[in-house]
């Protein structure tokens, strides 16, 4: 019953999750940048630094942590029609794992900016922000060519 419904629903599920995944992604690949000007130019307590904090606070509380509990939410959903998984999925769940630890260690940065005791150079948030594009090639990959 519930799975019949789920077919009903799965072109939907499938726009909502599509959605949620740009959303969380548009900010998974900001923050970084934020973290790249702000170690940059904010000087700790400046108000440069302090407009900072703020703009990587709401961006990851307002944007990044909703859309992410949002694609999981809908990615499962997905996974619990019949006929929906293939053996793609497995690369393309490892990836979205290792995104969403990225996500949690972003977070970790932002929390040591709002304290002001970020070490870190622009240089590493700038590699940092390398690591969900190559996730990103990795689930497009599994998902639209099924190479797996």
């Amino acid at each position: 019953m519930i799975q019949d419904l789920l077919a009903i629903a799965y072109p939907w599920l499938k726009a909502a999750h599509v959605i949620s995944v740009i959303s969380w992604m548009a900010g998974i690949f900001y923050l970084p940048r934020l973290f790249v000007h702000h170690a940059e130019s904010g000087e700790a307590g400046s108000d440069v630094s302090e407009t900072f904090k703020m703009m990587e606070m709401k961006l990851y509380s307002v944007i990044m942590t909703p859309a992410m509990i949002a694609t999981w939410t809908f990615g499962i959903l997905l996974v619990a029609i019949p006929g929906v998984l293939g053996w793609w999925f497995l690369p393309k769940f490892i990836a979205v794992l290792i995104m969403t630890g990225f996500h949690a260690w972003l977070n970790g940065r932002r929390k040591e900016f709002l304290e002001d005791r970020n070490t870190r150079s622009g240089r590493t948030y700038r590699f940092a922000n390398e690591i969900p594009t190559v996730l990103m090639v990795i689930i497009v990959i599994a998902v639209i060519v099924k190479p797996f």
